[in-house]
């Protein structure tokens, strides 16, 4: 099975099982295991992985890490396990003591739904303080699959993972700076970019101006960039839309499902939605479902989690139906599309009702 198709498999059989894992042990044979086994590895031959290995540099506390897979004889990744529910940040430092003992070359650390990997690139033999690598098996990226793909067993080489590594470190502090300039930009850059368009004296009064002003313009241009290609999978969506509905037979009594016109507007909402959400549910568990009076926007499908619903039959009446947290609901009007951005918190706030 391909390594994607595995860890597909593996993020749904967390998503059902997680609340019913209660200790740590339940976390590792339910879930980390198989992450193990989803990269090529044998979790039950201790020539490929041993659990409990000793990585006491001491010799002396008797502390050994969950797992440590070998290739010829050596341990080439460590990994501390915790609970599904324990904050990895509290944790990093235990994993960098085994480390260290172990002389392995890459830490993970895990609680079976987030995983971070670490190596030594700015001292050999200590870890680094920052993960080069960190993912969400709930919340996957195409990127992120093409990273672990290195760790496989078939693919693994040292060299290959430490030339990656270094770039993904750098890659990952670059655009933390680049947040911390959009969010908070300094004084420097307000006035490099300034200079393009104003000629005057830059007083402190235009200095707190043009710091707004760079604020705005850089959430715009995400906005803008976002829309973009939300545009483009909305036009995909609708020439697919259009083969379907030419292959579609009138069948004679189906009044009523005919009588369901699924709009421009609902797919480009749609679209914008599962994109509001992407930061805490997969793409692919937004579903829309259309009605005769309303279309609505539901989690995995199912009538039971309803995130919002789009009455949208009137095109210059939008209404957007919101949830709150105790699944009470209200419609707001809404004059364009790009409006549900600004009830971004209602929308996600009402899906982690099901999370």
């Amino acid at each position: 099975m391909e390594l994607k198709d595995s860890l597909k498999q593996l993020a749904e059989r967390a998503s059902t099982l997680k609340n019913n894992l209660l200790t740590e042990e339940a976390t590792k044979n339910a879930l980390i295991m198989p992450f193990i086994q989803a990269l090529g590895y044998d979790v039950f031959n201790p020539l490929e992985v041993v659990p409990e290995l000793d990585c006491d540099i001491n010799k002396k506390k008797g502390e050994k890490i969950d797992y440590a897979i070998l290739k010829e004889g050596e341990p080439i990744i460590v990994i501390e396990c915790k609970h599904w529910q324990q904050p990895l940040d509290l944790h990093k430092a235990q994993l960098s003591r085994y480390f260290v003992a172990s002389k392995a070359k890459f830490g993970l650390l895990t609680n079976g739904i987030e995983y971070r990997f670490y190596t030594d690139l700015v001292k050999t033999n200590i870890m680094d303080e920052s993960p080069f690598l960190s993912l969400n098996i709930e919340n996957l990226r195409e990127t992120q699959i093409d990273e672990l793909k290195k760790f496989m067993k078939e693919n693994f080489d040292i060299e290959t993972i430490m030339s990656s590594a270094n770039e993904l470190k750098y890659m990952l502090e670059l655009k933390n700076c680049i947040k911390d300039l959009v969010e908070n930009p300094n004084p420097d850059f307000v006035k490099s970019l300034a200079k393009n368009v104003y000629s005057g004296k830059f007083t402190e009064s235009v200095l707190a101006q043009f710091t707004e002003m760079v604020k705005k313009a850089s959430a715009s241009y995400i906005h803008d960039r976002i829309a973009e290609r939300l545009n483009i999978v909305v036009k995909s969506a609708e020439e697919d839309q259009k083969a379907n509905d030419d292959k579609k037979i009138d069948v004679p009594g189906n009044k009523k499902e005919a009588e369901v016109v699924t709009t421009q507007s609902e797919i480009e909402a749609y679209y914008t939605i599962k994109a509001i959400l992407r930061s805490i549910v997969q793409g692919k568990r937004v579903v829309m479902r259309d009605a005769l009076s309303y279309c609505a926007i539901l989690l995995d499908d199912n009538n039971r989690k309803p995130i919002c619903k789009l009455h949208f039959n009137n095109e210059a009446n939008l209404r957007v139906e919101l949830f709150d947290s105790e699944g009470n609901s209200e419609k707001v009007h809404i004059e364009s599309i790009d409006e549900l951005y600004n009830y971004a918190n209602q929308l996600i706030e009402s899906t982690k009702r099901f999370l």
